[in-house]
């Protein structure tokens, strides 16, 4: 059995251009010839990106805002496909990109736990067995049964973590820290996610502007800039890499 969780490999991504379009439907017709050549133009974000992360690792992705650091959790998991080279996943993915995505605003707070969980990829069965712990760890009590329309961002947020609490994820993808609330219920939230870090049955792959995090929490990291990897490997040496180029005194 391979001990490869993740593997790119020469994966490049591109998406169309639409700068013919953003003149409006009026100045699209009147310069048609033009613009359907325009259309016909591709903006690549991912460049022959090739690494792998194994079985069990806490993998972190840093750069800049707008490298293509969300394609590549859009890629791994599975929503994204490459225009060309291969990528390969081995075990279930998680991908916990933003909290309460999927969550419908008219539904209740319960029934949204079941939908939610669902788009996670568990079974109604699953989420279903799990209900009152998920409900308990949100601590939203009675507003569980109100249309999440009526909650706070707080309610919104909490409730959507306490879904993740029941994962059973092989590969679990992370866009930023997931912790929110207050202290206490923050420190629930990386009690969670710690266990997740621990275990040996879990690949984590964590996107983050905390380069703290990256140093505290991961084995390996990944630093993508120019479409491509401009460094792989030890934490505190991609890091200190990348603070040299990006965070010099002034």
């Amino acid at each position: 059995m391979s001990d490869i969780a993740i593997s790119f490999s020469s994966v490049t991504k591109t998406y169309p251009s639409y700068h013919g379009f953003s003149g409006g439907i009026k100045n699209f017709l009147f310069r048609l010839p033009s613009s359907l050549r325009e259309g016909r133009n591709r903006y690549t974000v991912l460049k022959d990106v090739s690494f792998e992360v194994k079985k069990g690792e806490n993998f972190a992705i840093i750069g800049r805002n707008g490298v293509g650091k969300s394609t590549l959790l859009g890629l791994m998991a599975g929503v994204l496909k490459p225009n060309r080279g291969n990528i390969q996943v081995n075990g279930r993915v998680s991908p916990l990109l933003q909290l309460g995505a999927g969550f419908h605003p008219n539904l209740s707070g319960r029934r949204n736990i079941v939908l939610n969980g669902v788009l996670l990829g568990l079974t109604k069965r699953e989420v279903l067995r799990y209900l009152d712990s998920i409900i308990e760890f949100s601590e939203i009590g009675e507003y569980i049964d109100q249309p999440v329309r009526t909650y706070s961002s707080g309610m919104y947020a909490k409730l959507g973590f306490s879904i993740v609490t029941i994962l059973k994820p092989e590969v679990l993808l992370l866009d930023e820290v997931l912790a929110v609330g207050d202290i206490r219920f923050r420190d629930k939230c990386y009690a969670v996610m710690e266990g997740y870090r621990n275990s040996p049955d879990v690949t984590m792959i964590l996107v983050t502007h905390s380069l703290a995090t990256v140093l505290k929490s991961c084995d390996r990291a990944l630093w993508i800039d120019d479409k491509t990897v401009k460094m792989i490997g030890d934490p505190n040496d991609v890091v200190d890499m990348y603070r040299e180029k990006y965070e010099q005194k002034k």
